[in-house]
C-alpha cells in the first residue's frame, strides 16, 4: 500500500512539474527568443542577421489607371531609353531577374545567358535582364556590368525601373516571385506573340537544353513565315 502511494505521489509530482515547465515556456514565446536563440523564416535566414533597411519600402505602388492586373511593362534600358513589352514583340526573347552586386548566382546566371548570346547571335531571339535592385543598377552601372559579359547592345537589354513596379512586373506579367535583392534560378521564354512559354531552370543541364531547341524552334518558325 505504501509503496502504491509512493508512487502516486511520484506520478503527480512529476504532471505537476511537467506542466510547470510548459508554461514557463509558453511565456518565453510570447516575450521573444531568449538570449542566443537563433530565429529563422521559411527560407532559413536568420532575421537577426537581416538589416531592415535592406527590405524596406516606404513607397506604395500603384497600378495603372486604366489596368489593375498588369499585362504589358515598360521599363528603363541601359541605354537610357524607355522600352516596353510591346517593343520586344515579333520575336522570342528570355527574361531573367538579377542584380549587379550579386556576388555569385547573378555571375553564373548571366554566364549562361551570354551562352545563349553566342550561340543565337544575330538571330531572332533577345534577352532581358531585369534589376531586382534599382536603387543601386542606375544605366551607368548597368552599361558597365552589360560590359563584363560582353553583352550586345541590341540583342541583350539590361533593365533597370521603380522597385514597386519590378515587383509587379515580376509576379503579374512574368509570375515570378521577385524583391529587392531576391529572385529565382528561372528564364522565363516569351514567344513571338508576348505570351509565356515556359520556365526554365537554368542550372538543371536538360532544362537549359530544352531552352535552347526551342529557342531554335521559335526562331526557324519565325522565318518560316517571314518567307
Amino acid at each position: 500500500m505504501r509503496t502504491t502511494l509512493h508512487i502516486i505521489l511520484i506520478l503527480i509530482t512529476g504532471l505537476v512539474l511537467g506542466l510547470g515547465m510548459r508554461q514557463i515556456r509558453k511565456s518565453e514565446r510570447a516575450n521573444g527568443p531568449g538570449p542566443g536563440e537563433e530565429v529563422f523564416t521559411d527560407a532559413g535566414v536568420d532575421v537577426d542577421a537581416v538589416d531592415p533597411s535592406n527590405v524596406e519600402n516606404a513607397m506604395p505602388s500603384h497600378p495603372p489607371e486604366d489596368e489593375e492586373w498588369l499585362s504589358k511593362f515598360e521599363l528603363t534600358e541601359r541605354s537610357g531609353e524607355k522600352v516596353a513589352s510591346e517593343d520586344l514583340k515579333g520575336q522570342p526573347y528570355v527574361v531573367s531577374f538579377f542584380f549587379s552586386t550579386c556576388p555569385s548566382i547573378c555571375v553564373t546566371q548571366n554566364q549562361k545567358l551570354k551562352e545563349l548570346q553566342d550561340e543565337f547571335a544575330g538571330q531572332g531571339v533577345r534577352f532581358v535582364a531585369i534589376s531586382v535592385d534599382p536603387e543601386t543598377d542606375t544605366p551607368e552601372i548597368l552599361r558597365e556590368y552589360a560590359a563584363r559579359f560582353g553583352a550586345d547592345r541590341d540583342q541583350w537589354l539590361f533593365m533597370t525601373g521603380d522597385l514597386g513596379y519590378i515587383r509587379r512586373v515580376g509576379s503579374e506579367v512574368f509570375r515570378m516571385p521577385v524583391d529587392k535583392q531576391f529572385h529565382t534560378e528561372r528564364f522565363v521564354l516569351v514567344d513571338p506573340e508576348g505570351e509565356i512559354e515556359g520556365f526554365y531552370n537554368w542550372p538543371e543541364k536538360a532544362q537549359f537544353k530544352k531552352l535552347k531547341e526551342k529557342i531554335q524552334e521559335m526562331i526557324s518558325s519565325s522565318e518560316k513565315k517571314a518567307s
